[in-house]
């Protein structure tokens, strides 16, 4: 698993960061994004909704898995 500290940036930056890192992950590979900006709760889950990736869940406060599907 790949981790994405996102911990300070406000939104849409752990969004942005996401989509850049995503694409260097094979398929099937799962990357978590540290964010404690609260957006991000919506806005990951929002973002793997509309780019076909999944969304894992949350394991811990500010955590966010997402695993590479296309």
């Amino acid at each position: 698993m790949i981790e994405l500290d996102c911990r300070g940036e406000k939104c849409p930056l752990p969004v942005i960061h996401l989509a850049k890192k995503i694409k260097d992950l094979e398929i099937g590979e799962t990357v978590r994004v540290l964010a404690d900006d609260p957006a991000a709760a919506n806005d990951i889950p929002a973002w793997c909704r509309m780019k076909d990736q999944e969304y894992l869940g949350s394991p811990g406060p500010n955590a966010f898995d997402v695993r590479r599907v296309s």
